[in-house]
């Protein structure tokens, strides 16, 4: 059995070498596969005491309201208005900066969250992706920690990213000044 605490160890020197990454095309790629490595190892941090190895959905307060977060560090999630029936519209470059939200078991529900939204997806590289009220959910590669929502309602890669309420619907914040917008 895998001992959590070194596991989420590992998820959080992996982060932070994503984050310091160079601004070189090799620097780049580098960051990339660690942030798609730390979004795939975080949610194994996030094994229990019964050795399921599901990630935990949970709902957070934020300057956007009550919006949800995933692993035990309780990151923001995003939805990506690209995705249709259900299924990941961002992979290569994109999964690089918006890592897909991954799980090596059945995802679990905390707090308000809804246990009934979630799902999963199987991605081309066979990892499964959560989802929750049928859209694939991503983290953000320049949130650090459970404070931040750097990724809300910015354009990047063909179509905008949104904080989600409990509910599974995107909040957006943009006719309050909220929203930024990146190019792709």
């Amino acid at each position: 059995m895998r001992n959590p605490l070194i596991l989420g160890c590992v998820a959080a020197a992996v982060a932070l070498a994503a984050g310091c990454g160079s601004s070189s095309k090799s620097g780049t790629t580098s960051a990339a596969a660690a942030a798609k490595t730390a979004a795939t190892t975080t949610p194994a941090a996030s094994t229990s005491a019964a050795g399921a190895s599901g990630v935990t959905i949970s709902v957070k307060h934020s300057k956007d309201g009550t919006i949800l977060a995933a692993g035990p560090k309780h990151m923001t999630v995003y939805l990506f208005e690209a995705d249709k029936g259900g299924k990941s519209a961002c992979s290569g470059a994109c999964a690089g900066v918006w890592p897909p939200v991954t799980t090596g078991g059945a995802p679990h529900a905390s707090g308000s969250a809804s246990s009934a939204e979630l799902g999963t997806l199987t991605r081309s590289d066979g990892t499964k992706q959560v989802t929750y009220n049928g859209h694939p959910i991503y983290f953000f590669e320049k949130d650090g920690d459970a404070g931040d929502a750097y990724g809300q309602g910015v354009k990047g890669f063909g179509a905008d990213w949104y904080v989600m309420s409990p509910s599974g619907n995107k909040i957006d914040n943009e006719e309050s000044g909220h929203g930024s917008s990146t190019s792709s």
